[in-house]
């Protein structure tokens, strides 16, 4: 299996995004109006990846994330700029509370391509000149992308699977762009199988179909989201009634949420270690204005161990990104996760 870390156990990551300072959010309604330029834009970018980066380093997280900075929401319309083919839409409700159905919508004109990949080479070719850690990359799958797309009858894609399947051989050249770049650990962000269970197995074949170009040539992780935008799932959030399909997605790591679930199935996190596969269990809960402590986080990782979790097997996450969360409690909730693992990695030392 590829290594892309230290083989010492409870290695500390992030799941992908970083917290939007808010400098940057003024920066983005600024070019929303115009009135930035190009070179302007790619200078807040860049800035923004670098604080995102240090952010991570001060709490001496092990592998890093460029933070996502260059893309303004998960759903952003980031990754469609690169696309030919596509057309923004207004969203369906712009006033009340926030929710998915505000994000950003795209008819589809013909069929899709990305003739110049997706953006995601070049946000790791700068970021590794800005860190000597490691650094995983973090992109959503195609059911995600697939998931602002106009389809139905009459559409150029009938379903939603048919949308999800023309972004495969996008995604596909990406992968392989990013491991000629030098990319050691991928991370393929997906909804839960909770979330969709009208997908069944064409959830993994298109995730598997994906990546199969890249296999055993990276470390590759699947993050399984119930959703956080805003700090809403979007559906029952458990892993349990799904196991068997996420099983079948080919990775050598999951990326599950504990903390905000007040570390419920365990047991599914134990079956996961003993069908071959290693675990970033998220002990860090991003939904929550709790700061947690060293002996909070210390605590939910013995609880994974305790449910038979090997360390080998086992990192340490927070539940999902930070896009969501206020930079003021990101980073001493990154601090208290990384000082947790210390404290278990102490009381277990010889």
């Amino acid at each position: 299996m590829p290594e892309p870390f230290s083989s010492q156990p409870l290695t500390t990551s992030v799941c992908g995004s970083h917290a939007h300072p808010g400098w940057l959010e003024l920066a983005v309604a600024a070019a929303d109006r115009g009135e930035l330029g190009p070179h302007d834009i790619r200078e807040v970018q860049d800035d923004a990846v670098d604080m995102a980066l240090r952010d991570q380093e001060d709490a001496g997280v092990d592998v890093v994330s460029e933070g996502e900075m260059r893309r303004v929401g998960f759903f952003t319309a980031e990754f469609y700029r690169h696309l030919t083919g596509v057309s923004p839409l207004d969203s369906n409700r712009r006033l009340g509370p926030a929710g998915h159905d505000q994000q950003h919508r795209f008819a589809v004109l013909e069929d899709i391509a990305a003739p110049d990949g997706l953006g995601v080479v070049e946000e790791f070719e700068y970021a590794r000149t800005r860190t000597k850690r490691p650094i995983k990359v973090t992109l959503p799958g195609p059911f995600t992308l697939s998931g602002r797309l106009a389809y139905g009858p009459g559409e150029v894609y009938p379903d939603r699977i048919a949308a999800a399947r023309a972004f495969v051989p996008l995604l596909a050249a990406e992968f392989e762009r990013l491991v000629e770049a030098g990319a050691t650990y991928i991370q393929i962000d997906e909804p839960s199988p909770a979330i969709h269970p009208e997908a069944s197995d064409e959830f993994a074949a298109l995730f598997n179909d994906a990546a199969a170009g890249v296999q055993g040539r990276v470390y590759l992780a699947a993050h399984l989201c119930f959703g956080n935008f805003f700090g809403r799932p979007l559906s029952k959030r458990v892993y349990r009634p799904v196991l068997e399909q996420a099983l079948a997605f080919d990775v050598n790591e999951f990326v599950l949420e504990f903390a905000n679930r007040e570390m419920a199935e365990l047991d599914v996190a134990a079956d996961i270690t003993a069908a071959g596969r290693h675990l970033s269990a998220g002990v860090i809960d991003v939904k929550n204005y709790y700061l947690e402590t060293p002996d909070d986080v210390a605590w939910r990782i013995e609880r994974v161990l305790e449910a038979g979790v090997p360390e080998a097997q086992l990192s340490v996450v927070p539940d999902c990104g930070f896009s969501q969360t206020a930079r003021w409690a990101t980073r001493p909730k990154l601090a208290a996760m990384v000082a947790g693992r210390d404290l278990v990695r102490g009381r277990s030392a010889p």
